[in-house]
């Protein structure tokens, strides 16, 4: 025969782990990949989608390959602007309005472009759109905000965009290599009485 206190131990263990469980699927749930086409040399391209404080953000990049290249040397030059992918530029779609740093990003598509350095990251929010990734514009530049940068302890192989959701907002992150570049945004919505 079981106690009831045993028995009550077992019941919030297994409760416990339903809980982690279904975060665990709803975080998952957030994030949706699609691949586009195989890319031109070997950087497949991929649509990522996720569901973020109220908002639908996609990106639209190509996910080139490290292969035994440096950043800053070989690959994403450092104090150039880089197109944050391959071969197109690498787009950013959203249906509400972002705030990342001090660029506030209305509703639609964009361009997203990265200028590295080796102690830190500009974002670039470029609104013209549909041209190849070497062809960039600054005089389209809606805005540049600063990006946290960390070393990562393993290197990343496949160039990623990835999100994790915060209350109000989240954070857009870039690894590559053994960077990892970032940076914080927040959802708007106008309160009207």
């Amino acid at each position: 025969m079981i106690s009831g206190e045993r028995l009550m131990r077992g019941q919030i263990s297994l409760a416990v782990a339903v809980l982690v469980g279904l975060q665990v699927v709803g975080l998952w749930a957030m994030q949706d990949t699609t691949q586009i086409h195989p890319g031109m040399g070997g950087s497949p391209h991929v649509r990522t989608e996720w569901a973020v404080a109220g908002a639908n953000i996609s990106i639209e990049y190509g996910r080139p390959y490290l292969k035994g290249r440096t950043i800053g040397k070989d690959l994403v030059p450092y104090g150039e602007v880089w197109r944050a992918g391959a071969d197109e530029a690498t787009t950013l779609t959203i249906d509400k309005t972002l705030i990342f740093g001090n660029v506030t990003v209305l509703p639609g598509t964009y361009t997203l472009w990265v200028m590295p350095a080796a102690d830190q990251w500009l974002l670039i929010v470029n609104k013209q759109t549909g041209q190849w990734g070497t062809m960039y514009d600054a005089s389209n530049d809606l805005g540049r905000a600063e990006m946290m940068l960390e070393e990562l302890s393993e290197p990343v192989e496949q160039h990623t965009f990835s999100i994790d959701e915060k209350v109000n907002g989240g954070v857009l992150k870039i690894e590559f290599g053994t960077t990892r570049a970032s940076i914080k945004f927040s959802t708007y919505s106008r309160i009207s009485f």
